[in-house]
């Protein structure tokens, strides 16, 4: 796997089981191990997966203009083929509805690519700034728990709203600190200082995988 690459899998349950169950160590430790019968090599290993995968064999899921060729037990088969495990440690999950003709036609226009650069740019020095004095620590999702604690710091009302979703949605413990980092970067994006309840209420809608009716 590549050091600080980009690794894109397309339609990822139709990759073995096996397969994707050994990216578990790297995306959690960000390095891999080789063991052999006479010795053991650790590599670095941080690298940005990135996903795609339809709901079912078909392609189809709860959209009722399209043929229904797969039923609810073939379609839960099919997203079983992705572990928990795996998914706990993928931080964003965004679900894609099928765009009506209305909204390809709308000649409106979006926010421009160079303003979004701009966006990240800034976020991105925002968190170089904040790491500074951190060795080895360039960006929010390398935190480790620690860190988590200090720059995650939550209001009353944010804490509220994350132990609601946590019990609601039956997340891990791995889960909410991926929340935390989530929001955090959700507040730099906004260049805000403090984590709000908006930041984190938009985190959580990225674990959309963790809901029953998935994988539930």
């Amino acid at each position: 796997m590549a050091h600080n690459g980009v690794l894109f899998l397309d339609e990822l349950p139709e990759f073995k089981r096996e397969v994707l169950e050994v990216m578990r160590q790297p995306l959690e430790d960000r390095e891999v191990t080789i063991s052999r019968a006479k010795f053991t090599v650790t590599y670095p290993s941080s690298f940005m997966l990135v996903a795609s995968m339809n709901p079912s064999p078909s392609g189809f899921f709860n959209d009722p203009d399209s043929p229904q060729t797969s039923s609810p037990h073939e379609m839960q088969r099919y997203l079983n083929k992705i572990s928990g495990p795996l998914l706990d440690r993928i931080d964003i999950h965004i679900e894609v509805t099928p765009v009506p003709f209305e909204k390809l036609s709308d000649d409106r226009k979006a926010e421009s690519s160079v303003a979004i650069r701009e966006r990240v740019t800034k976020a991105r020095e925002i968190q170089s700034r904040r790491f500074e004095t951190h060795e080895s620590i360039n960006y929010n999702a390398q935190m480790s728990t620690k860190l988590i604690r200090e720059f995650c710091k939550l209001d009353e009302a944010s804490l509220q709203l994350l132990k609601t979703a946590m019990d609601r949605l039956n997340l891990s413990a791995r889960a909410y600190d991926r929340i935390l980092k989530v929001s955090r970067t959700i507040a730099d994006l906004d260049n805000s200082n403090e984590i709000t309840s908006s930041h984190i209420a938009e985190a959580i809608q990225y674990r959309s995988l963790d809901r029953d009716g998935w994988l539930g």
